[in-house]
C-alpha cells in the first residue's frame, strides 16, 4: 500500500439535527483524496439534516436506534472499506487533508486505532473528569489530548470487536476497549478545529457517563479499588487548579484581572497564618528569611515544612483571612466590564480557591499540596502555569508566565488586555508584563521605580479605573 492512502476510507458521520454545518462537513471528507465513501447515520433528524447531507453527496441511513454509539455501530456495519474515520456532523475550520493524516498510521501498519487531537485544551468534562481517572485507573493512555473526543480513525475488523456505549461515553469507551485489545494506539494532531459546545445540563450528563464508562472499565480490568477512588478524587481537585481548566471556562472573554492574594487582596499572608496556627512560625521564618533559596526551592521546603498538617487546617485559615476593604467590589465591577477575574498565589490552591469563591472571582491558580486521607504529605506540584516554557524571558517561576500563557493561547478571541495588581517584589513580572499595573501598599520600593505601574492605597482607589464594558464600548 502506498504511504498515500487513495480512496480507500469511509468517513462515518453520526448526526442528529445538524442542518447547519452538515453539508460543509461531508463536501470537506469527500474532498480529501483518501476517502471512497462518506456515510451519514442519520439519528432520525427532524430538520434538514438528511436531505442536506444526501444532496452534498453522502450515503445516509437512519440509525437502529436513538444514541450516538448505535448510529456509530450501524456505519461500522455498511461500510465499505477496512480503514474508517470517524467526524463529528457539527465541525468547521477543518484543515484540508486531515482524513488522509487520521487514517495514515493505519495504512502504514503502524496503529489499529487513532485519535485526533486538535489545537486547545480539553473542555471541562475532558480536564475535571476523563484526564484525573485516567491517571489513576489507566496511566498507559492517560497522555492522550482528548480522549473524549468523536474524530477516531480506526479498522473496522477491530471496531467489530468492541462495545459501542449508548451514550456520552461511547468515544471514551472505545480507546479504553481497544487498549485493553492490545490494539496499537496512536494521536495524530489535525490543527485547530471549531464545534459546538454542549449547554451546562449535558456537561453533568456527560461527566456522570463518562465517569460510569471508565469505572465499568477499570473494574473489568481489575483497577478498581478505594485507594483509587481517593487518589481520584484528589486528582480531580489538582485538575481544577490547572490553566487549562481555566481556559476552557474563557467563554469569549478577552480582558482578564489578575489579582495577587498573600498582600494584595489579603494583607496577611496564608502561610505566616498556618504557621501561627500549627505552631510553625519560627520553622517558617527561617525558610522566608533563606537568601540562598530560589522560589522553587522554597516553596518545596515551605511544603514539607506543613507535613502532617489536616486539610481543614489550611481551609480553617483560609476561611478566616481578612480581605482588603472595597476588593469585592472591585471584582464584582471589573466582572460587569467583561473581565474574567483570577486570583494567583505562591502559596496552595486548597486555600486560593477558598479565597477565590469569597471574592466571587471566576479562578484561581496556586500550587497543589497533596493530602493522603486529608492530612498533607508535605509533598507540592508547582503550577505549570508558573513555570517558563522554551522562549519565555523571566525567572524558572513566575507569575508573569500566566499573562504569557494567557496570550498565546489559540482560542478566539485572544486575551487581549491583562490588568494585575500585586503588592510586592515576587509580583513585579507580572505587574510588568500586564497592559495596565497597580502596586497596592507597595512592600518594596522598587515597584515604585517601574514606569507604568501605578501605586494605590486601597480597592477603593481602583473603582474610578473601572473600564465600560466591551459591550458598552462597542
Amino acid at each position: 500500500m502506498s504511504s498515500q492512502p487513495t480512496r480507500c476510507v469511509t468517513v462515518i458521520i453520526p448526526a442528529l439535527n445538524e442542518a447547519r454545518r452538515i453539508a460543509d462537513v461531508v463536501r470537506h471528507a469527500r474532498s480529501d483524496p483518501a476517502t471512497a465513501e462518506v456515510v451519514v447515520i442519520d439519528d432520525s433528524s427532524i430538520d434538514e439534516t438528511a436531505g442536506l447531507a444526501r444532496a452534498a453527496g453522502a450515503r445516509v441511513a437512519t440509525s437502529s436506534m436513538l444514541g450516538k454509539g448505535a448510529s456509530m455501530c450501524d456505519g461500522v456495519q455498511i461500510a465499505q472499506q477496512e480503514w474508517l474515520v470517524y467526524l463529528d456532523g457539527d465541525l468547521a475550520g477543518l484543515r484540508t487533508g486531515i482524513v488522509t493524516e487520521l487514517v495514515r498510521p493505519l495504512v502504514g501498519d503502524q496503529a489499529d486505532f487513532v485519535k485526533a487531537c486538535f489545537g486547545r485544551s480539553g473542555g471541562r468534562v475532558t480536564e475535571l473528569t476523563a484526564k484525573p481517572m485516567l491517571k489513576v485507573f489507566f496511566p498507559e493512555i492517560a497522555h492522550f489530548s482528548q480522549p473524549l473526543g468523536g474524530i477516531i480513525a480506526a479498522r473496522r475488523s477491530l471496531l467489530q470487536t468492541l462495545k459501542f456505549e449508548s451514550g456520552y461515553g461511547v468515544d471514551i469507551g472505545l480507546l479504553l476497549d481497544a487498549f485493553r485489545a492490545g490494539a496499537r494506539l496512536a494521536e495524530v494532531n489535525i490543527g485547530t478545529i471549531e464545534n459546538d459546545s454542549q449547554p451546562l445540563h449535558d456537561l453533568t450528563l456527560m461527566a456522570n457517563e463518562v465517569s460510569r464508562v471508565i469505572f465499568s472499565r477499570a473494574r473489568a480490568a481489575g483497577r478498581l479499588n478505594a485507594d483509587q477512588i481517593v487518589a481520584m478524587y484528589e486528582s480531580q481537585r489538582q485538575a481544577s487548579a490547572e490553566l487549562d481548566y481555566v481556559l476552557a471556562r474563557r467563554r469569549q472573554r478577552s480582558r482578564v484581572l489578575l489579582l495577587d492574594m498573600d498582600g494584595t487582596v489579603t494583607p496577611a499572608r496564608f502561610a505566616v497564618e498556618l504557621a501561627r496556627l500549627t505552631g510553625r512560625e519560627a520553622a517558617l521564618a527561617q525558610l522566608l528569611d533563606s537568601p540562598t533559596d530560589d522560589a522553587i526551592t522554597r516553596s518545596n521546603r515551605i511544603a514539607e515544612l506543613f507535613r502532617f498538617v489536616h486539610q481543614q487546617d489550611f481551609e480553617r485559615v483560609a476561611q478566616g483571612l481578612a480581605l482588603r476593604p472595597g476588593v469585592i467590589e472591585f471584582v464584582n465591577g471589573m466582572r460587569r466590564a467583561g473581565f474574567m477575574v483570577g486570583l494567583l498565589s505562591d502559596s496552595y490552591f486548597v486555600a486560593a480557591d477558598i479565597v477565590r469563591r469569597r471574592l466571587f472571582a471566576d479562578f484561581a491558580l496556586a500550587h497543589t499540596l497533596h493530602f493522603d486521607g486529608e492530612v498533607c504529605s508535605g509533598r507540592v506540584r508547582l503550577n505549570s502555569a508558573f513555570m517558563a516554557r522554551a522562549g519565555d524571558h523571566g525567572s524558572a517561576m513566575c507569575k508573569s508566565h500566566v499573562i504569557s500563557r494567557l496570550r498565546q493561547e489559540r482560542r478566539t478571541p485572544g486575551a487581549l488586555e491583562c490588568w494585575a495588581v500585586g503588592d510586592n517584589i515576587n509580583d513585579l513580572g507580572m505587574l510588568r508584563a500586564a497592559d495596565r499595573a497597580f502596586a497596592i501598599d507597595p512592600k518594596s520600593p522598587q515597584l515604585l521605580d517601574i514606569p507604568g505601574i501605578l501605586r494605590i492605597d486601597s480597592f477603593a482607589d481602583l473603582l474610578e479605573h473601572i473600564p465600560a464594558s466591551e459591550d458598552a464600548a462597542a
